[in-house]
């Protein structure tokens, strides 16, 4: 599997914690993989983890997200969009392995499968201002 599709399932698993309590994710994250086929165990440890280190750094991403989005908090935010900002924000802060522009790049990608129809040029808005004045 590579990464792309990767992404996307941790963009699912984040998008999932918007209608799940956090005691129930355990399960909800054993059902979803249950239901993958071909899925090795090493992808899977690694979109779990990187969905727990998204979730250890949430309230950090939701408040420098709010700081970067002038009219349009985290809560006024779309689930879709949201979350995949979230993934990227992630990313271009924490995980050094992957380079900023690619974190960008592929969170619109994400934004053109999943989002709505402004949801890519919003996505790359929001993370062109959080290279610029965040990182």
């Amino acid at each position: 599997m590579g990464r792309r599709e990767m992404r996307e399932h941790i963009f699912k698993l984040l998008f999932l914690r918007e209608f799940n309590e956090a005691a129930e994710m355990p399960e909800q994250i054993k059902l979803y993989f249950d239901n993958m086929e071909e899925l090795a165990p090493a992808e899977q440890a690694y979109m779990e983890d990187k969905y727990k280190k998204i979730q250890e750094h949430l309230e950090e991403i939701d408040q420098l997200l709010n700081e970067i989005s002038t009219g349009w908090k985290t809560k006024r935010m779309g689930r879709v969009d949201l979350n995949i900002l979230r993934l990227a924000v992630y990313e271009m802060k924490y995980d050094e392995d992957v380079p900023v522009k690619v974190a960008i790049n592929e969170a619109v990608e994400i934004g053109k499968t999943f989002g709505g129809e402004d949801s890519a040029s919003f996505i790359n808005g929001i993370l062109g201002k959080v290279a610029r004045e965040a990182l």
